[in-house]
């Protein structure tokens, strides 16, 4: 297990350079995006909002998240490696541009809104044996907020029933309508229970967040 551990991050550099090689060649640009998140404001611009499916939980924040990992989840969707109806939808609705365009207004925006300040608890024992049988500070970072890639996602202060859903989806094989198709978070997911993801997405939650909801001004 420590030599799978050890070879983690650089199984997903790899694996994020390969899938974003091509989105890599678009530059985006911020004002671009921000004429073109119509369809990301109905969700991801309300505070609280609630997504119905696979199950009832609050969307990910995707303020100040890394332009990098936006346009890799979005080609995620897009092909097919993440599935969700709605979120595959939009994805193939978009350009290569409109992509990296989104991805650019996101990382930018909000950079400046104040964050309620607030110290990062200490994990109980459990969580920490889980997070350390399941390598995450090695690729998120000790403080989630600062991965050792920006494909990667900060997952610190999303919120907790978000993440509970997104890691189980790493677990789901032969669905048609939800899942994730990612080797690497597959079988560190795979070690897990469902109890026990539960724990750690409550934990991870309740760190500092970089990432924010930011009401659009049509939703103010």
């Amino acid at each position: 297990m420590n030599k799978l551990l050890l070879t983690l991050p650089s199984l997903l550099v790899a694996a994020a350079t390969a899938l974003s090689a091509h989105a890599q060649d678009v530059k985006g640009d911020a004002k671009a995006g921000e004429k073109k998140n119509a369809m990301c404001i109905g969700c991801h611009g309300i505070p609280g909002y609630q997504a119905s499916f696979p199950e009832v939980y609050r969307v990910p924040a995707i303020s100040g998240q890394n332009a990098k990992f936006i346009a890799a989840a979005l080609n995620a969707y897009k092909k097919g490696e993440r599935k969700h109806p709605s979120m595959r939808g939009i994805a193939e609705s978009l350009t290569d541009q409109d992509i990296a365009d989104l991805a650019a207004y996101y990382e930018e925006h909000g950079k400046g809104a104040a964050s309620a300040a607030k110290a990062a608890p200490a994990p109980s024992e459990q969580v920490a044996q889980l997070l350390n049988k399941g390598g995450c500070v090695a690729c998120h970072g000790a403080d989630f907020n600062k991965p050792i890639d920006p494909s990667y996602p900060k997952v610190a202060g999303q919120p907790a029933d978000y993440l509970f859903v997104a890691l189980k989806s790493y677990k789901i094989e032969g669905q048609a309508t939800w899942g994730r198709a990612n080797g690497v978070m597959s079988g560190v997911a795979k070690q897990f229970s469902n109890a026990e993801l539960k724990a750690l997405a409550q934990y991870i939650s309740s760190l500092p967040a970089e990432v924010k909801t930011i009401p659009q001004s049509r939703f103010r």
